[in-house]
C-alpha cells in the first residue's frame, strides 16, 4: 500500500469501496452481537465516506467533465440509502424484516459504488493531473476526519449542507459511539 500522503484520490476510494462491500458481507453473514457490531461499523464506514464524496469527490468530478445527471443521480441514490440504513439502524439488526432489507439495501450500495467507479473515478483518472489526485486524497481524508459517524436523512447531500451541518453532527455523532461503546464494554448494553 502507498505511503498516505502518496495515496491517489481514485485508490483510497477504491480500497473504501472494498471495505463496505466487505464489511456488508460480514453483516450479511453474521449474527447476534457480532452481525451489530459489523452493522455498526457499517455506519460509520458509510456515513464518512459518503460524506467526504458529497463534499470534495463530487464536486471533483463535475469541475473534471462528468455531466450533472450523473452527479446528480450519485447524490440522489446517497440521499435515499441514508434513508434506509437510518430505517435498518432504527429497526435494529435483530428485527424478522432486517435481512431481507438490508439484502436490498447492499445491493444498492454495491450497485451505487460500481456506478462511481465507471463513470466518476475513470474522469478523475483521465482528466485530472497525478498531483491533483493525491491533493484530492488529502482533502478527503479531511473531510472523512469530520464527517458525522451516521446518516442524517433530510440534512441534504450538497457540499454545503454537510460543511454546514457535517461539523455539529460529526461531534454529536462520536459522543453517541463513545457512549454506545463503553456501555457495550461495560455490559450497560
Amino acid at each position: 500500500m502507498p505511503a498516505q500522503n502518496s495515496t491517489d484520490v481514485v485508490d483510497l476510494l477504491l480500497a473504501q469501496h472494498g471495505q463496505i462491500k466487505n464489511t456488508l458481507e460480514l453483516v450479511r453473514t453474521s449474527t447476534g452481537s457480532e452481525k451489530q457490531r459489523f452493522f455498526d461499523e457499517l455506519v460509520r464506514l458509510l456515513a464518512v465516506h459518503e460524506s467526504a464524496e458529497e463534499e470534495v469527490v463530487h464536486p471533483a468530478a463535475r469541475r473534471h467533465s462528468v455531466a450533472d445527471e450523473i452527479v446528480e443521480s450519485r447524490l440522489h441514490e446517497e440521499e435515499e440509502a441514508k434513508h434506509v440504513l437510518a430505517q435498518l439502524a432504527e429497526m435494529g439488526v435483530g428485527h424478522a424484516e432486517f435481512d431481507t432489507k438490508f439484502r436490498e439495501f447492499a445491493e444498492k450500495v454495491v450497485e451505487h459504488a460500481e456506478l462511481e467507479e465507471k463513470e466518476e473515478f475513470g474522469q478523475l483518472i483521465t482528466q485530472a493531473s497525478p498531483e491533483e489526485r493525491m491533493r484530492l486524497a488529502g482533502v478527503v481524508r479531511f473531510a472523512e476526519a469530520l464527517a458525522p459517524t451516521r446518516p442524517h436523512p433530510g440534512v441534504g447531500e450538497s457540499a454545503t449542507a454537510n460543511l454546514l451541518a457535517g461539523p455539529p453532527l460529526a461531534a454529536f455523532d462520536r459522543i453517541r459511539d463513545a457512549i454506545r461503546d463503553w456501555r457495550r464494554q461495560s455490559g450497560d448494553a
